[in-house]
């Protein structure tokens, strides 16, 4: 790429970066009240995201071999634990993916 070329490409990934921030403010001001169907999809869609996160992480695991189900299935424990001890979604996520980097790198 020419550097006109790279400047431009940051100058896009700007802009579509700014406009995704932005747009919401300017589409749902504060003088008018946000649809009831928004509000809807910003109650059910991160649990939605998380749930597909979860089947596409685990849509190629193989059971014949314990070292390729074993760390995802500790480490979905781990989370799952933990979001019903604690409550805390950041610190479920982290403390599942530091177990699943451990199991790993160091155990299996």
């Amino acid at each position: 790429m020419t550097l006109g070329q790279q400047i431009i490409t940051i100058a896009i990934c700007i802009a579509g970066t700014m406009a995704t921030r932005f747009l919401p403010f300017l589409i749902f001001s504060g003088k008018r009240p946000t649809p009831k169907y928004v509000q809807y999809l910003g109650n059910a869609l991160p649990a939605a995201i998380f749930g597909m996160l979860v089947i596409y992480c685990l849509k190629n695991i193989s059971f014949t071999i314990t070292g390729s189900w074993a760390p995802q299935l500790i480490a979905i424990a781990v989370v799952v634990g933990l979001h019903l001890w604690k409550k805390n979604m950041l610190i479920s996520v982290a403390a599942g993916t530091i177990c699943y980097m451990l199991l790993v790198q160091f155990v299996f």
